[in-house]
């Protein structure tokens, strides 16, 4: 048997876009004449050595599946670099089915595993990986995008809307909780365009904590600040967005049953099982009540709701070009890249050059918390800031609501202000354009 077949498969978890890669990979192979074969579950049944979870795909079958969300293949976390036996299995499976070109489909554990099983077949397998999350958080360039986020965000932004409006009708507060394992690009992206009171992301703490442990404190000083500040301004209600990375940031002896939390194929605890909204929502009001101060405070996490939305027209046409890419270059004897669009180019990036030589894993982008865009953010949000402690009038207007002496509020809330300048913009100034018009 000749392996000059190609098989597509999807990694990790949903997100919108998905069919987009899997129609557009399908069709461009369809027209050059290479059968394409559809790995249902990710690498589960390979892994099983279980030929008959494969089915052929063809034009007709994909031409209309790119409106849709979730998989069209189905999707797992299995994962084949647990051992060389299980790489080897893989391997054979697909060589027992003709396949000379694989494509995988998902965000930093299946390019991983993908990158592995390219190394241990030895130039028999030409790989290449199709970068999926809605976390935004691959070491791509800042400006391009991983698929699916601008769909979570979208669909994250018209959820939070709805909360402002409930905050603001019952006067209570909403701490809502967005997706993200490490970055807080979701959250951020969600609370900056929603207009949100304000968000908190994990870099603002690593940043500020100089390589030391962050502490839960931190966080819950920073939201029970934000709601002192509001009512100082007559107004009880707000919408918090807490990017759930933080669980990964703060020290666990600050979180209750955190060591004991499951973790999936990868190593990875199951964020979404710990039940952070409510644990930081608790530390709140017990912060709130020693201060004798009422307030209604509702945790909501937002995640499941976005990964299988159907991908806006952006995700829509992003996904079609990056499953395009992705067939000719494997099919023109392109082997271990990641596919990326930048600048309206497609740009294959080797698997050695995104990952990270210490943990051989792909480098994550974390949200730049010294970039304009951040700033513009965090200038809009209302919280604590340098000058409320400085101002007089607003330094009476802060402890009357927290029910203490100017002094006392200083002393208490002060150091979330020392040493931020994350507000602070550098001069705007016209940029030169690098293709000056025509005189």
């Amino acid at each position: 048997m000749t392996n000059d077949k190609l098989a597509i498969l999807v990694g990790g978890g949903p997100a919108p876009g998905i069919n987009s890669v899997i129609g557009a990979a399908t069709i461009r192979a369809c027209l050059s004449g290479v059968e394409v074969i559809g790995v249902q579950d990710g690498f589960r049944w390979l892994i099983e050595g279980d030929t008959s979870r494969f089915s052929a795909l063809s034009i007709a079958d994909t031409s209309r599946i790119h409106f849709r969300g979730g998989s069209h293949l189905g999707i797992s976390r299995a994962n084949p670099t647990k051992s060389p036996e299980l790489l080897a299995r893989c391997l054979d499976t697909l060589d027992r089915l003709g396949v000379g070109m694989l494509v995988t489909i998902g965000g930093d554990d299946t390019c991983f595993s993908a990158a592995s099983l390219a190394k241990a077949s030895k130039g028999r397998l030409r790989v290449v990986h199709v970068p999926k999350t809605i976390d935004n958080d691959l070491d791509l360039p800042q400006d391009v995008y991983t698929f699916g986020f601008q769909t979570a965000r979208h669909i994250g932004v018209e959820i939070v809307k709805n909360l402002m409006v409930d905050a603001k009708t019952t006067s209570r507060w909403y701490f809502t909780v967005a997706m993200g394992r490490k970055a807080g690009h979701l959250a951020l992206g969600i609370g900056k365009a929603a207009g949100a009171t304000l968000t908190l992301v994990p870099e603002e703490f690593t940043a500020r904590a100089n390589n030391g442990s962050v502490r839960l404190r931190d966080v819950v000083d920073t939201l029970a600040g934000a709601i002192i500040k509001r009512l100082s301004h007559g107004r009880a209600d707000g919408v918090a967005v807490l990017a759930e990375g933080l669980v990964e940031v703060v020290d666990t002896a600050d979180i209750e049953g955190l060591e004991g939390v499951e973790r999936d194929a990868h190593g990875h605890i199951r964020i979404a099982e710990v039940d952070f909204g409510n644990i930081v929502k608790a530390a709140v009001q017990r912060e709130l009540a020693q201060l004798h101060i009422k307030s209604t405070i509702v945790s909501k996490n937002i995640g499941y709701e976005l990964r299988c939305a159907d991908p806006i027209p952006f995700d829509m046409e992003y996904t079609r070009d990056l499953g395009y890419c992705a067939a000719r270059y494997a099919i023109e004897g392109g082997d271990q890249a990641l596919i990326s669009i930048q600048r309206g180019r497609f740009v294959p990036v080797p698997f050695d050059k995104i990952m990270d030589p210490q943990t051989g894993r792909m480098r994550v982008r974390m949200v730049d918390v010294e970039s304009d865009r951040y700033k513009i953010a965090r200038s809009y949000m209302l919280r604590l800031r340098a000058e409320d402690f400085k101002d007089r009038v607003e330094l009476a207007r802060l402890a009357q609501a927290a029910n203490m002496k100017p002094s006392e509020f200083v002393e208490r809330f002060g150091y979330l202000a020392e040493g931020d300048t994350r507000t602070s913009l550098a001069p705007m100034r016209a940029a030169t354009p690098s293709h000056p018009p025509d005189a």
